[in-house]
């Protein structure tokens, strides 16, 4: 069986699943932030507890909201800032005995959804988080492709192409630049957007309500939403040119991004048509976890 982990800010989740994709169990735990040593024994505890309930050994993959460092084997980039600089893969493999695959949580997002959910069958893959932040995954012909310095799909850390008055030089991001695709497109984007026109506060699922009960400024603040997801993907279109785009993440359950997206993205797209997919997760907040376990393939 495969193990896959998840290992979040605010929770670390374990899967086992069988060689065809079926869950067989299912476990979580609070993340004990700031603590190194105790998220190493989270994550032990977790794929321990599965071995023991399902009495059967498996390979293990762990999704992380970072990177490891092909420079220096250590990890980089971390929202959970306590793992950073250490080597986790090195660190795990010794706790539990047998080697560790570990990935970027996006790109096992999109390994999950390119393997058996909503881009199954696919060549290229282009997965998107929209959530808290901004991240992508890109997976070529069923592998997570991660480049050379292990930061392919770092779209949301490069500036909003075509800016508009008023958009540049843009608000500040996490990476310490400004006006990057993150800093718009992530739900705390279009909340800060919203509040900055409309003088109010709201979080993002509270301005897709109102907007969809008639509220003309929520209304707006989308449409707004809407046009710069449409550039910040017409610009990764023009350079990768995907068989399919997923989206992830909690605004993925916007539904009407997957009709206004792919109709405003052709005015920026270096093409007579783009007839690229935009789509929903199969798997929904689970690929993250399943695409961890995928670290290691069929066969």
């Amino acid at each position: 069986m495969r193990i896959g982990v998840d290992l979040g800010g605010t929770k670390i989740e374990a899967i086992a699943i069988d060689e065809a994709g079926l869950q067989l169990a299912r476990r979580r735990v609070a993340t004990p932030r700031g603590d190194y040593q105790a998220t190493l024994d989270a994550i032990a505890g977790l794929v321990g507890g599965l071995e023991a309930e399902l009495r059967l050994a498996g390979t293990v993959g762990v999704g992380i909201p970072g990177a490891l460092s092909p420079a220096t084997g250590l990890v980089k980039n971390g929202n959970a800032t306590w793992i950073n600089g250490r080597p986790l893969d090195r660190d795990l493999a010794a706790r539990l005995g047998r080697p560790v695959r570990i990935a970027n949580d996006a790109n096992c997002f999109a390994l999950s959804e390119a393997t058996d959910g909503a881009a199954a069958g696919r060549r290229v893959v282009f997965g998107v988080i929209l959530g808290t932040g901004c991240g992508g995954g890109l997976v070529v012909d069923g592998k997570v492709h991660t480049g050379p310095n292990a930061i392919a799909g770092e779209w949301g850390h490069n500036p909003l192409p075509w800016p508009e008055p008023g958009e540049w030089p843009g608000a500040r991001c996490s990476c310490g630049r400004s006006g990057c695709i993150e800093t718009f497109v992530s739900g705390p984007g279009l909340a800060r957007d919203f509040g900055e026109a409309a003088g109010e506060q709201a979080s993002a699922p509270e301005i897709v309500r109102r907007a969809g009960a008639g509220d003309a400024a929520a209304e707006a603040a989308l449409v707004r939403y809407e046009a710069r997801l449409a550039r910040g993907l017409a610009a990764l279109v023009n350079v990768l040119d995907p068989d399919v785009v997923v989206l992830g993440g909690g605004l993925s359950n916007v539904t009407r991004l997957y009709a206004s997206v792919p109709r405003l993205w052709q005015r920026w797209a270096f093409s007579d048509r783009l007839d690229t997919p935009l789509v929903p997760p199969v798997h929904g907040d689970s690929s993250g976890v399943r695409g961890a376990a995928w670290l290691w393939p069929r066969g």
